[in-house]
């Protein structure tokens, strides 16, 4: 579909309307990355970079586009998960701000990389990523590994020259990663000598982690569940496998709600940080059998296996609020289920096991606050997409001397971005006294 000037594969223009209703809701309460539109649209920090964004596409990923679009980037924006796309919203970013977007939420595989495959034909010189999936197209390009691309991007990529492959990842001069999943895959790029183009970790951001990561998938995850399933979360038994900044954000709001919450980890200092922030904590082979509701958030693939589903009471609800669907096995789920019956509610999928016990999988294992629910809320993203325009600004004036690596976000755009968000909250804090600040750097005064 397009509109006559505007390239995009979306679902329905007559959404727009809505979309638009709902971008202008979010952006009252986006304080901090309204003040950085406004300046950019001054300044034009961004101009002459073409950008493409693979980002979940909401209402709040909408304002951050408009804020980029008006820094002067022109701008190509796709979906980073087939289910996390707000139709209305894609919409409007078509027709009412002139932004070409690719993304149809429930979009099938084919789809979602022919629209990957768009992102990297716009041959940008500035990504964003929510998950890696842009960067490591990229990369396998690059590397000239072209079989392992899907074949959507492969076709297109086996066009080009040796050199433009190459030129594909080398003329970008930096790209943004928004979440853990994507930061542990570049990390891993990083270490094998593969990752050809700088990346800022924004996901490893104070402001991002601290806020977006705790309290936003905390409270969102939450509502993507009872949406999906319109269960009373007090007095159940919910499993949070992960204790991470995701997990902890989502184990303190269903403490709050009334759960009784079972913590699983494999990391011993985060186990130990559960217990003794007061939650029960096991394997989840232990687990398995006494939970009501189970929540993957540890970027890892195959967290509740076979062995686990095998051992769940009857009725289990079972959902993931990490990146990908691959913390669910859910092709062993489906090998041990004698029925499955799709949708028994809109987000709701029926696993009947051989002796009749169900197993509910929620949002078809991907992100359940994104496929359910509306995602984050729109003050939290106002910090952590504050820092990805910021961040985007730093690298650009950095241009050429970046290396090749993971980096992190500069302190002073964290602090920045942070100091604003107060002021916005109506807070006031202390500042140091010069006395106080001569102590700090002094070596020579004790006791």
């Amino acid at each position: 579909m397009a509109t006559a000037t505007i390239p995009c594969d979306v679902k329905d223009m007559a959404l727009a309307t809505l979309g638009r209703e709902r971008i202008l809701w979010a952006e009252r309460d986006m304080p901090v990355l309204n003040a950085i539109r406004a300046r950019f649209a001054k300044e034009k920090p961004l101009a002459g970079m073409r950008m493409s964004a693979c980002l979940h596409v909401t209402a709040e990923t909408a304002n951050l586009a408009r804020t980029l679009v008006a820094g002067g980037a022109d701008l190509v924006l796709v979906a980073s998960n087939p289910l996390s796309t707000q139709d209305d919203v894609a919409a409007s970013l078509v027709a009412d701000f002139n932004i070409p977007v690719y993304a149809i939420k429930g979009e099938d595989e084919s789809s979602y990389y022919r629209h990957i495959a768009a992102a990297l034909k716009h041959r940008p010189n500035v990504t964003m990523d929510d998950g890696a999936d842009l960067v490591s197209a990229m990369i396998f390009i690059a590397l000239g590994r072209l079989d392992d691309l899907h074949t959507e991007v492969r076709g297109w990529a086996a066009s080009l020259s040796a050199a433009d492959r190459a030129a594909l990842a080398s003329d970008v001069v930096a790209s943004m990663e928004e979440t853990t999943t994507g930061v542990i895959r570049l990390r891993a790029m990083e270490k094998d000598g593969v990752l050809k183009l700088p990346v800022i970790a924004v996901n490893d951001a104070e402001t991002k982690h601290l806020f977006d990561n705790r309290y936003g998938t905390g409270q969102s995850t939450l509502d993507g569940v009872i949406r999906a399933t319109d269960l009373l979360i007090a007095g159940r038994r919910v499993v949070v496998a992960g204790y991470g900044w995701c997990g902890k954000g989502t184990a303190s709001r269903a403490k709050g709600m009334g759960a009784h919450v079972i913590v699983t980890e494999v990391d011993p200092i985060r186990a130990l940080e559960a217990a003794m922030d007061g939650f029960e904590v096991m394997s989840m082979e232990k687990a398995a059998p006494i939970g009501d509701l189970f929540i993957t958030v540890t970027g890892d693939i195959h967290v509740i296996r076979g062995e686990h589903f095998a051992a769940m009471k009857n009725g289990a609800m079972v959902c993931n609020s990490g990146h990908f669907n691959v913390e669910l096995a859910l092709d062993q789920l489906a090998d041990l289920a004698k029925t499955i019956n799709p949708k028994v509610r809109e987000f709701v999928d029926e696993y009947i096991l051989a002796d009749g016990r169900r197993v509910y999988i929620l949002g078809e294992g991907r992100l359940i606050n994104l496929a359910a629910a509306h995602g984050h809320p729109a003050s939290v993203m106002d910090m952590s997409f504050a820092t990805q325009a910021l961040a985007t600004e730093w690298s650009i004036k950095e241009r050429g001397r970046l290396d090749n690596k993971v980096h992190d976000v500069p302190k002073t755009v964290d602090q920045w971005v942070a100091t604003l968000k107060l002021q916005t909250m109506g807070i006031t804090i202390d500042t140091l006294t010069e006395e106080q600040r001569r102590y700090l750097a002094s070596w020579e005064m004790g006791t």
